[in-house]
């Protein structure tokens, strides 16, 4: 339960980092260090940054009231692992194990439980930020800046501390892979636990159903090791997991894009150590790639045409996701998509994310390379899709590259709202503002 001497640990490291950020001279980029990073916006290190490693903890967990407090640096599978023993999750658990519950929050998360739990952001009670003007302050769930702090991406501040809901699980998860048509079926399902859907190309698609159960029929599947999920959902129409195998089932082959270092290969996988099957080993191994530019000379040595990063997600209205489907399978071409259901659970809205609260979207994740043609300039892809998607009424998550002009940023991230808040968190501009971080990667 409670540990007091945790939480006095906390303010200690909250005042000291308060006093390390008042003594970084104004006008030096501001960084956090951190060994793990799921952005897909690469830059150059920083030569000036925070150390948040006393961030990274559960401090308390109240199983009556179903709450935990938990350090803003606190990866997503140390939380799960502080809360499964007591029968109880976080609401909404994003897919990878080093997403970070501040990451989640001062950007976007989101998962199987989002079509009755929304984004991980409505299931926070409390926050405690360092400001950009170097204040500690909390923050409630009523409060006008609480709700303009998700999707801010650090240009507020930090979120240090987060006391976050919960609800109750059972020990197994049991599902089941439909083939499906028509997208409108998804909304046949809100009862269900899980719900997400995996897209292999036109004409083959499957929503996944997943409940939660008390006892097993049958032993448990195991996907940490020779075998592959996403594989498993064309091969059986139903299936077992415990809850953690569950939460965690997408995070051994990063969803499939491990296939693209050959874990995926039979005697490779046999040879990879299984403590390396992680989504944080292979992001290392891309970002490594995009610092010295391996996979390109090789592509050029060869002969072969360039190639453009297309790792985007993206919510679509439910009513306009055939029309996505057909423009992204004609004019994108990446497959496997993952689809996931999600509706605000609060019904009110989030000003730097605006969704309907009235309308069911889907998440469309799609992480791959798209060869780019004669004449096509780096960005045609992203750019395209960019368009399509606010064309058809949805809005594109900004943990990777954007390519939206400053003018068409601002209209559909409430460009007003954001200035109004940035003055009360930053006065004085010490952290960059959205667009700048976002999209020109400041």
């Amino acid at each position: 339960m409670g540990n007091q001497q945790a939480l006095v640990g906390h303010d200690r490291a909250a005042a000291t980092l308060r006093a390390q950020y008042a003594a970084l001279p104004q006008g030096t980029p501001v960084r956090l260090a951190k060994s793990t990073s799921n952005l897909f916006r690469f830059r150059d290190p920083a030569t000036r940054t925070l150390d948040v490693s006393r961030f990274a903890g559960v401090l308390n967990v109240d199983a009556d009231a179903r709450t935990a407090d938990v350090g803003g640096m606190t990866t997503y599978e140390d939380l799960v692992d502080a809360t499964l023993p007591y029968g109880l999750m976080p609401l909404v658990v994003p897919q990878l194990k080093t997403i970070t519950l501040g990451g989640a929050v001062a950007g976007l998360g989101i998962e199987s439980t989002s079509l009755r739990n929304g984004l991980p952001h409505e299931s926070v009670l409390e926050m405690e930020i360092l400001t950009g003007d170097g204040r500690l302050t909390r923050l409630e769930r009523g409060d006008e800046q609480f709700r303009a702090f998700p999707n801010s991406y650090g240009t507020f501040g930090y979120a240090l501390r987060l006391k976050i809901e919960l609800e109750p699980v059972k020990p197994y998860v049991e599902l089941r892979h439909v083939r499906f048509d028509d997208p409108a079926v998804i909304a046949e399902h809100i009862d269900a636990d899980f719900l997400d859907g995996t897209v292999f190309g036109p004409g083959e698609q499957y929503l996944t159903i997943g409940r939660f159960v008390d006892k097993p029929t049958h032993r448990p599947s195991d996907y940490t090791g020779t075998e592959i999920f996403y594989k498993s959902i064309r091969e059986r129409s139903a299936d077992l997991l415990t809850v953690r195998d569950y939460i965690w089932r997408w995070d051994t082959d990063w969803f499939w894009c491990s296939r693209a270092f050959g874990a995926q290969i039979p005697w490779v996988r046999k040879l990879w150590p299984k403590q390396y099957l992680r989504s944080d080993v292979y992001r290392k191994v891309v970002a490594f790639d995009r610092k010295y530019g391996v996979t390109k000379r090789a592509r050029q040595l060869r002969g072969a045409p360039d190639r453009e990063p297309v790792i985007q997600d993206v919510e679509i209205p439910l009513a306009r996701l055939a029309e996505f489907l057909e423009f992204f399978h004609r004019d994108i071409g990446i497959s496997p998509v993952w689809l996931c259901p999600v509706k605000l659970r609060d019904g009110t809205t989030w000003p730097l994310y605006p969704m309907d609260p009235d309308t069911l979207y889907v998440n469309v994740g799609f992480w791959a390379t798209v060869p780019l043609a004669p004449g096509q300039r780096p960005g045609h892809h992203n750019r395209l899709i960019e368009q399509v998607v606010t064309d058809l009424g949805g809005h594109k998550s900004l943990y990777s590259e954007s390519f939206y002009s400053r003018e068409g940023f601002w209209r559909l991230y409430d460009g007003e709202r954001y200035r109004a808040m940035k003055l009360q968190f930053d006065p004085d501009g010490r952290l960059p503002d959205l667009y700048d971080k976002c999209v020109r990667g400041s």
